[in-house]
């Protein structure tokens, strides 16, 4: 595996659904907690290089019209939602620099303002990190590869509700768009000595 560099001031770490309605399911191979802590590392590391932090969450109006009502054979449950459902993990100490985004589906470009927020900060390279590892992060992934960004993947800092489907992405779609990375290489990796 070739070792990588990444300059903080052209990278954004962007981590996907790590909010407290979607960190109460249980996930695979890595606890939500520990996607956490290792999420936590990764923003606060970059951050202090002069990296740009967002922190993607999915959530919809209280009528729930603007939310995706397509028929398929395994709906995803979401009726009725707790009131905080949407609110970003308080673990993860988000500052006032960092930016929030709303997103309304799985992946965190289409409909929002995410893909303006990283040209106009000059920035070409993207950390993602989040849950669910094969529907969001995948999501987003295939995305940031389209619209041209150079793309690292947190492996130990995204989790998904099976191993296989975490598995699958992490050794069959983003080696094709990226890097795929521990959170100790991706910390050893940004603006190295």
């Amino acid at each position: 595996m070739e070792s990588i560099q990444i300059n903080p001031l052209k990278t954004a770490f962007v981590a996907i659904d790590l909010q407290k309605g979607i960190l109460g399911f249980p996930t695979l191979p890595h606890s939500p907690k520990e996607v956490v802590e290792n999420a936590k590392k990764l923003a606060d590391h970059l951050r202090s290089k002069g990296g740009f932090i967002v922190w993607v969450r999915v959530a919809m109006s209280k009528d729930g019209k603007d939310r995706l009502d397509i028929p398929c054979d395994s709906p995803m449950a979401m009726k009725s939602l707790p009131p905080d459902w949407a609110e970003i993990s308080p673990d993860l100490s988000i500052q006032t620099s960092d930016h929030l985004v709303t997103k309304k589906q799985w992946g965190a470009f289409y409909g929002t303002d995410l893909e303006l927020q990283l040209r106009r900060r000059g920035l070409d390279t993207i950390i993602l990190s989040g849950i669910a590892t094969c529907f969001g992060v995948e999501s987003t992934a295939r995305n940031a590869y389209k619209l041209g960004f150079r793309q690292v993947f947190a492996q130990d800092a995204m989790s998904c509700m099976t191993k296989e489907g975490h598995e699958h992405a992490l050794t069959r779609v983003f080696p094709r768009m990226g890097h795929v990375r521990t959170t100790a290489e991706i910390l050893s990796a940004i603006n190295p000595e």
